[in-house]
């Protein structure tokens, strides 16, 4: 049973490093527990590809000192209006990106939300980080693991570990 929850970042505007940074500042900030970070990778853009490559990871969040889903939705949604981002082009370039993948067992679709994250299992840029933290966590849905859905993807976009400099 999942007990946690993870929340994509991604950023390929400016410092796209330290947004990164900023962004889990923020949710530290925010009253969101943050337990553990993936590595940070360098991946292409998908869907919208003419704009600058991403920085993405993974925050792993405390379960039991989470608002709810909606809430921290709102949080997170806060974050990113106070780093910058803006919605111009759908899937366009942004400063910071934050995506709540997965919330505890929990499935839930509204206007506003949907969980899990209803993309994960279609984005290597996600399963690669999510991998690294947790690759037996088994999808809510599609009741796999994470390791299984990243050999499964039919993704084949570039996400390679990122080193600084």
């Amino acid at each position: 049973m999942i007990q946690n929850a993870y929340v994509g970042l991604g950023s390929n505007l400016g410092d796209r490093a330290g947004y990164l940074l900023l962004a889990v500042r923020g949710m530290l900030d925010a009253g969101l527990d943050v337990i553990r970070l993936s590595s940070i990778y360098e991946t292409e853009p998908v869907e919208y590809e003419n704009q600058p490559v991403f920085l993405n990871m993974v925050a792993e969040l405390r379960g039991s000192t989470l608002p709810s889903p909606e809430q921290m939705l709102a949080r997170l949604l806060r974050i990113e209006y106070r780093l910058g981002r803006t919605r111009d082009i759908h899937m366009g370039p942004r400063t910071i990106d934050l995506d709540l993948l997965i919330f505890k067992d929990q499935q839930l679709e509204s206007e506003f939300l949907t969980v899990p994250h209803p993309r994960i299992a279609l984005r290597r840029f996600v399963l690669v980080p999510l991998n690294e933290l947790v690759p037996s966590l088994l999808h809510p849905v599609l009741r796999k693991p994470i390791s299984e859905l990243l050999t499964q993807t039919k993704d084949r976009s570039t996400v390679r570990r990122w080193a600084a400099g």
